[in-house]
């Protein structure tokens, strides 16, 4: 039940959902019927409806109750009222995405949308038509967005997010090297020696020369050169397609971008990375969401 502080004088709105009853029914009896109330306790929320309108609104007329023209002008309005107060409490109806007319917002690197970004786009057309996709890039990454439903869904590797950020793994990548065709390398095995020996492109947003893959080279006594740094794994991919340099990528994000080049699994411990789906918990119920965080998993399992 609804109950209010009534020394802060707001009305209590239960009253209304007993209001309406009483002017359905035109009988105290028959409300406290439908209502599940004992009739005494039916003739006091009348006496308080009386007190909060100041109006009869059912006066006695022979042996039955007549509703007062102010209550005449209520049941138009209370009725409303009570429906539209009934669908926000019901559970949300199913989703028809042919209604669905809206921008989807999905925060997500470049590589990602080059790969998965075509199949995800027809994949919503075949279900909503009218539904459009903003692929916002990594750059605007912050914890807010999320949390203010500027962005709808965060897809890639989760890092430092809030405690309340919902996450979920959609598909483990694994890095490999990607050389032109007719490079040094396709000619023998690639062994760490001879890929630590190449000159090597970094990815990296943040404009680090080192990172994971020469960490794991140090542990074999190995060092390779980096001879630039670019801040997305496309940049990289067509400076290797067109020099000696060597790109080392996400095989998945890259499938399509590697067409054409020679790829090789990279000769040291596996780096692998897990990309997953991220969105606020204030999300999660709302039916649209919930259908396109299914569209995405669908796509990224090839599906």
């Amino acid at each position: 039940m609804i109950c209010y502080d009534r020394s802060m004088t707001s009305p209590d709105l239960n009253l209304l959902f007993a209001l309406d009853v009483l002017l359905a029914e035109g009988s105290v009896a028959r409300a406290a019927r439908r209502l599940r109330l004992s009739p005494s306790a039916m003739s006091r929320t009348l006496a308080r409806l009386r007190e909060a309108t100041g109006d009869p609104l059912l006066v006695r007329a022979g042996r039955g109750l007549v509703a007062t023209p102010r209550a005449e002008e209520l049941r138009r309005q209370v009725g409303r009222v009570v429906q539209d107060a009934e669908g926000l409490l019901r559970p949300a109806e199913l989703l028809d995405p042919r209604s669905l007319d809206r921008i989807f917002t999905l925060r997500t690197n470049e590589s990602f949308v080059e790969e998965f970004g075509p199949r995800l786009v027809t994949r919503i057309e075949a279900d909503a038509p009218a539904v459009r996709l903003r692929f916002a890039p990594k750059s605007d990454k912050d914890a807010m967005s999320l949390r203010e439903a500027a962005i709808d869904l965060e897809i890639g590797v989760a890092g430092e997010t809030g405690p309340e950020v919902r996450i979920q793994a959609l598909f483990r990548d694994r890095f490999v090297g990607a050389v032109r065709a007719g490079h040094p390398l396709t000619e023998a095995m690639v062994t760490p020696e001879r890929y630590a020996a190449g000159r090597h492109i970094s990815v990296s947003r943040r404009g680090r020369e080192t990172g994971p893959i020469d960490e794991a080279l140090r542990g074999l006594g190995l060092q390779r050169t980096v001879v630039c740094m670019v801040s997305g794994f496309s940049a990289a991919l067509a400076m290797a397609r067109a020099s000696d340099l060597i790109a080392s990528v996400p095989e998945r994000h890259t499938t399509g971008a590697r067409a054409g080049m020679h790829s090789f699994a990279l000769p040291v411990t596996p780096l692998d990375v897990t990309i997953s789906l991220l969105w606020h918990p204030r999300l999660d119920a709302d039916p649209a969401q919930r259908w396109l965080r299914d569209c995405v998993r669908e796509v990224c399992a090839g599906r």
